[in-house]
């Protein structure tokens, strides 16, 4: 039975490591090494692994310049930043024995539980929440860079009655993304992990690869979601109502 929350595998004073800050820990190490690896490999004439790598990056900028228009360079580092490490999260629990190394736990009633010493970051609810909160916290920044403290705060707050209670509704709005952010996230991650354990639990060979499959793509697509949905609000919040009154960084 996959537990609803991350379970500690060892403290630092009275704070806890889970095994889902040690697979944050994980994917910060496989973003580093990937870092030094690409960036060391750059070469005049580009070998298949950069070719891939280019074509990839490309993909996403020209996505990115389709809905942020000049905005894009200032967006794109955020939308592929939020990607890569969800997308490296999600699949990390499909790492043959990733989930399955650890130590067993005696529950109240005697029973014996398995306790990995990795789980998915975005099964976590904290890590989901913490990543809708840096993604708000990210738009609303870059927002007032790029419009001006003046024209962001007359996005929210007007004289006139009817856009003030329409700038109170975006400002509602704003909680209830950070919400739905890490809600889609968790919820998607968590539910696939769960089936996923279950089936495997059942069935050794065979029947458990279709759902293996499902997963992959879940990992994927919510992980472009989550780069997409920040890569489209950071687009609206960096528009200003007066293009007169946008202020160039």
């Amino acid at each position: 039975m996959v537990s609803l929350v991350p379970e500690p595998i060892f403290y630092i004073g009275s704070f806890s490591i889970t095994n889902t800050i040690l697979d944050t820990l994980f994917v910060d190490f496989v973003l580093f090494v990937l870092i030094i690896t690409i960036s060391r490999g750059i070469k005049i004439v580009p070998n298949l692994f950069q070719n891939v790598i280019e074509l990839i990056i490309k993909t996403f900028y020209d996505l990115t310049e389709q809905i942020a228009g000049e905005r894009t360079k200032k967006i794109f580092p955020f939308f592929m930043s939020f990607f890569i490490f969800i997308l490296i999260a999600n699949w990390s629990e499909f790492i043959p024995g990733f989930s399955s190394i650890g130590f067993f736990h005696h529950g109240e009633q005697g029973e014996k539980t398995l306790v990995p010493l990795f789980r998915s970051a975005t099964s976590d609810l904290n890590a989901t929440l913490a990543l809708a909160m840096i993604s708000a916290v990210a738009t609303h920044f870059l927002s007032v860079r790029t419009l001006g403290i003046k024209e962001y705060i007359g996005r929210y707050f007007s004289l006139n009655p009817i856009n003030l209670f329409v700038g109170i509704l975006e400002l509602i709005g704003e909680f209830t993304k950070i919400i739905s952010l890490s809600f889609r996230l968790f919820g998607n991650i968590f539910a696939g992990g769960v089936v996923l354990g279950i089936i495997s639990g059942i069935f050794a060979i065979i029947i458990p690869l279709p759902f293996l499959l499902l997963e992959i793509i879940v990992g994927f697509v919510q992980a472009l979601i989550f780069g997409m949905l920040t890569m489209a609000f950071m687009a609206i919040l960096t528009t200003p109502h007066n293009p007169q009154h946008a202020k160039e960084v």
